[in-house]
């Protein structure tokens, strides 16, 4: 790696390819823009965390040899979303002939903010995004990949979306009276508990709203789908953006 450019394979989650296609293109442009050589491996097919969710884990070997032998090569790997990110690092299962390969995995995959951040080593960015912008904290990438500082735990507060909005002219970074609490999506949940899940999200849609949001961000696309569709359905007019068409937008 010293002799040559890092290799970055973008790992785009499959309801993003599906539903919300132009969050993969603001993430490739965007990692771009800051100087990196981005690969797409077309081959790539659902990571397995629906089924693994569900209980399923053991069915989900098959895609996770083949995530590995899409995925093994590049230096990097980075996704528009924690929770997929999360569980190829902590939730893959123990694949015979692929143990070492999944165990080296873990310290190469990425969130897109924290390779930005961590990686990358980029501390704020230099835009234009005149708005005031909302931030909806997913809890994968809070308390499983430790983006942001969560209330439970007595640490200096931090969050590496902020980091990378917050310089951004403009921009006006709206602080919520519950920073961290959960959407109500949890994947599944929101089928199985469909009532509870709504009133969730209702509520944390009333966060955003008191305090005047004109668009709700955040990291995972799936938590944002959820919010948008129960805003949608009680015809509110907020707007909904993943941090990277944000990012992306500022920067042209």
């Amino acid at each position: 790696m010293k002799n040559r450019e890092p290799s970055i394979g973008l790992f785009i989650p499959c309801y993003v390819d599906q539903f919300f296609p132009q969050v993969g293109i603001a993430s490739l442009e965007l990692l771009e823009k800051l100087g990196c050589k981005v690969s797409y491996p077309l081959g790539q097919t659902c990571c397995g965390q629906p089924l693994a969710n569900a209980g399923y884990e053991r069915d989900t070997e098959g895609s996770t040899r083949h995530f590995l032998d899409l995925f093994y090569g590049f230096d990097y790997i980075v996704a528009p979303s924690g929770s997929c990110v999360l569980h190829v690092k902590e939730h893959f299962p123990k694949v015979d002939g692929f143990k070492d390969q999944s165990k080296d995995l873990k310290g190469r995959i990425f969130e897109l903010t924290e390779f930005i951040t961590d990686v990358l080593k980029v501390d704020g960015l230099k835009g234009s995004f005149p708005k005031r912008v909302g931030y909806h904290s997913s809890c994968h990438g809070l308390r499983g990949l430790r983006l942001a500082s969560s209330s439970e735990l007595n640490i200096s507060p931090f969050n590496k979306a902020k980091q990378l909005l917050e310089n951004i002219e403009g921009l006006e970074w709206i602080e919520l009276s519950r920073t961290d609490e959960c959407c109500g999506f949890g994947g599944t949940f929101a089928v199985t508990e469909e009532a509870l899940s709504v009133q969730m999200g209702r509520d944390r849609l009333k966060d955003h709203e008191s305090h005047e949001v004109e668009i709700v961000t955040g990291g995972d696309m799936s938590c944002l789908m959820h919010l948008q569709g129960i805003a949608h359905r009680s015809g509110d007019d907020l707007k909904f953006m993943h941090i990277a068409e944000i990012l992306n937008q500022a920067l042209s």
